[in-house]
């Protein structure tokens, strides 16, 4: 037996005596520990911990599950002898791949902002103009824009409070051509009062907060007078406004030779993500980011030269 094979029955037990049951990571571990004696590793690399770990045809969550255990063992093992790679968790994917954004040309959106004008009422055709050129204009979820309040908007000041996900508020300046058109929207004499007072910003006919899924299909209507047609395989919907918004930041930045990674860590925060990692995704799913990317790396190489 090996050493590697000593250290593991000591990490089991350790991992035991906090409470894990490792029903699934201890017959993992014990196989990748084989499958290292047969290939003569001596210790846990990123190369043979994912080598190991997409041997078996099955799932990507299956390739993810496998490496995961890897890494919390290589992880132990690191704290005493640092050579030990610990795996990232990114190096595999878990779950169906993304697939990429549709992305809205300025006469698409425009196209959509006019089609508004054939809903039936005045009031109707407001709403949809006005909440569509928020999207565009702020990258801000679907969610978030039906969600404001009218003590959210800051006419004076031109910003506008958002509440996104897990209960976080963000503030997000708008332009003045936005905040103007909001101050309009808000103050139009044909705004339904409703039969019961409503705090929402954006309200439907009834006077009431605008439903989701009525917003879902007046887009899909919206869409279709607009002859917005799939590209890439990609459906246009209402979150592609939220892809192009970041897009266009992220390649306006590149462009413009400004600094890509501040510029992403300020689109983080705007879009209300969690973290930067979960913006960085869109330099990955979006071809021209990568030729902008590349464009902008054969430059540096060529200046250094």
């Amino acid at each position: 037996m090996s050493a590697l094979h000593d250290r593991l029955v000591e990490y089991l037990a350790v991992r035991r005596a906090l409470g894990f049951k490792l029903e699934r990571a201890e017959p993992y571990l014990r196989d990748f520990v084989r499958y290292l004696d047969q290939h003569g590793g001596q210790q846990i690399t990123v190369k043979n911990a994912v080598a190991w770990a997409v041997l078996p045809d099955g799932s990507d969550s299956l390739h993810y599950a496998r490496l995961a255990a890897v890494r919390l063992f290589a992880g132990y093992l690191h704290v005493v002898d640092p050579s030990i790679e610990v795996p990232g968790v990114e190096l595999l994917r878990n779950g169906p791949p993304r697939r990429r954004p549709f992305l809205y040309t300025d006469n698409e959106i425009l196209a959509l902002m006019k089609a508004a004008e054939t809903l039936k009422t005045t009031h109707r055709r407001a709403t949809y103009r006005t909440l569509i050129g928020l999207l565009a204009s702020t990258g801000m979820r679907i969610g978030e824009a039906i969600a404001l309040d009218l003590d959210d908007f800051g006419s004076d000041l031109g910003v506008v409070v958002v509440h996104g996900k897990l209960s976080k508020i963000r503030e997000l300046p708008l332009s003045p051509s936005t905040s103007d058109a909001i101050s309009a929207y808000v103050e139009r004499r044909d705004r339904p009062p409703g039969r019961v007072a409503t705090p929402a910003l954006f309200v439907g006919i009834w006077g009431t907060r605008l439903e989701p899924s009525c917003v879902s299909s007046t887009f899909c209507l919206l869409r279709a007078r607009a002859g917005i047609e799939p590209r890439f395989g990609c459906q246009p919907t209402l979150h592609g406004l939220r892809h192009t918004f970041a897009i266009r930041t992220m390649l306006d930045a590149y462009q413009q030779g400004h600094d890509a990674g501040a510029r992403l860590g300020v689109l983080s925060t705007f879009l209300g993500h969690v973290a930067p990692a979960h913006t960085y995704w869109y330099l990955q799913a979006v071809p021209e980011l990568m030729r902008a990317a590349a464009d902008r790396l054969e430059q540096h190489e060529g200046d250094r030269g």
